[in-house]
């Protein structure tokens, strides 16, 4: 093996409980969305997403009320959709910076990053949730601004993530042959995707044991020191 250069983790389940986006994330979203759609229609961030939205649902001249029923039908769904995971990110940013909720992280996470940062390994994030989603959790964390640490953001813009060459295109964004980069995930069929890429990968099993084809750790401090 390669030494570990840069290492890419996942959020959800990895780093940050699943049950904050689930309790916290999601439903302060699903609740604001139609209301920030209709107040902020003229942002051109918006109006990008909107148009984003009718291209996905194949429909040209949905108006604004059935490209927000179309958007909590995605959320109901859990659909991976850029044009939902903005205007999520952009009603977070509201909720960040109004103090209604911090990231939260898993303990282990924060010494971990901040060992490996210090080594010289450069860490970057994977996430379906959208770039500035993923800054906003890591700026406004429960362990504060933690976007020092890292050196770049991937979201679905790279490609879904269960499918290898997204993980090449990122290895090609790092400079990094693949085999020196490390993946972090709880998700079985991600790490599928980024091992066929020739990414080193790890899996967290944050629960407990987990069948996997891979190594599986509990935490951050289990997978290397120094």
């Amino acid at each position: 093996l390669l030494p570990v250069a840069a290492v890419v983790t996942d959020i959800e389940g990895t780093t940050t409980p699943i049950s904050f986006v689930a309790r916290i994330l999601f439903p302060y979203a699903r609740a604001r969305l139609p209301d920030f759609v209709r107040t902020h229609r003229d942002d051109p961030a918006v109006r990008d997403a909107l148009d984003g939205v009718r291209l996905l649902a194949g429909a040209p001249d949905l108006d604004e009320v059935g490209a927000i029923t179309t958007l909590l039908g995605w959320i109901d769904e859990d659909r991976k959709a850029t044009p939902l995971k903005d205007l999520q990110g952009l009603i977070w940013q509201e909720g960040y910076a109004a103090g209604d909720f911090r990231g939260e992280l898993y303990g282990d996470v924060v010494p971990a990053l901040r060992r490996w940062h210090a080594a010289g390994r450069r860490l970057y994030v994977y996430s379906s949730g959208s770039v500035a989603a993923q800054r906003l959790l890591f700026g406004h964390s429960d362990q504060g601004d933690l976007t020092p640490l890292f050196s770049g953001y991937f979201d679905t813009r790279i490609g879904a993530k269960s499918e290898a060459p997204s993980y090449a295109r990122i290895a090609a964004e790092i400079g990094e042959a693949p085999g020196a980069i490390l993946f972090l995930s709880d998700s079985e069929r991600e790490l599928d995707a980024a091992a066929e890429a020739g990414f080193q990968v790890i899996r967290l099993a944050r629960d407990g044991a987990v069948v996997s084809r891979y190594r599986v750790v509990e935490s951050f401090a289990e997978i290397f020191a120094g």
